[in-house]
């Protein structure tokens, strides 16, 4: 019986684990990872969100599972926008029906019914990779198929990928996920395709109200840099250490 790469590596692992041998002693360069390389170090890419502009319009949504050939009507996304509603009580209520791809018009949350008259705020919240500086995903990808780039992008090469699942266990923001179609690992990687020609990722385009934005880090001029210079912004689940590279403007501490 014939057996692809995937299944040859995968046969190995198990063999490596049950000798005992830590799998971190181990590391397997994909091409993909070796060309990563040749990025330009004079380049980071960074991304930032401004909360007050964000409608949960779901147009971003839309636009990167149409870009990224992401199974259209399954619940995964590569980005995805959460609803928050604040009540008097204190409770945080949050959904994101099917991403927030197709909006929020439905009033119930989770199948609730709130009463309008008791909730004290309510706003959007979009989430993506967050691109770390220390990315938790990367040092548990037992066969490189998942990589950092000079300019700080985490990519993932589906060729390479064994679909073994530790990155998804190890990232802290829940931001990764299985293709149902490729059946690998998969994430947001900000458009990479795109941005490495010069052009918007396929959300930042889309969004109708500039709640998107994405800029070199390394470039004091861009406006992204000038705003987190100059501006309060704050960063995801800042306590892991993992650095994330995705800002927020107008984040709300009830954001989770």
């Amino acid at each position: 019986m014939k057996c692809s790469r995937r299944d040859l590596l995968t046969t190995a692992l198990k063999a490596t684990a049950a000798a005992a041998l830590p799998v971190a002693a181990f590391r397997f360069l994909s091409p993909a990872e070796v060309r990563a390389a040749l990025a330009d170090p004079a380049l980071r890419w960074g991304f930032l969100v401004d909360t007050e502009k964000c409608v949960g319009c779901g147009f971003c949504v839309k636009a990167c599972k149409l870009e990224n050939d992401t199974p259209y009507d399954a619940p995964v996304s590569r980005t995805w926008v959460e609803r928050y509603l604040v009540t008097r009580d204190g409770e945080t209520h949050i959904d994101s029906p099917m991403a927030g791809r197709d909006g929020f018009t439905d009033p119930k949350v989770r199948g609730e019914t709130i009463d309008p008259a008791e909730i004290t705020k309510a706003f959007f919240v979009p989430k993506l990779c967050n691109q770390c500086d220390n990315p938790a995903c990367v040092q548990v990808c037992p066969v490189g198929a998942t990589y950092q780039t000079k300019d700080g992008v985490v990519l993932v090469d589906r060729d390479w990928c064994i679909g073994c699942g530790y990155c998804i266990m190890a990232c802290p923001y829940g931001v990764r996920f299985f293709d149902p179609v490729h059946k690998v690992a998969e994430k947001c990687n900000f458009c990479y395709h795109r941005i490495s020609k010069g052009m918007k990722t396929a959300c930042v385009e889309a969004c109708p109200f500039g709640a998107r934005q994405i800029g070199n880090l390394k470039d004091p001029e861009d406006p992204v840099t000038r705003i987190i210079m100059t501006q309060r912004v704050a960063v995801l689940k800042d306590e892991y250490g993992t650095k994330p590279q995705a800002f927020y403007l107008g984040l709300d501490r009830n954001v989770r």
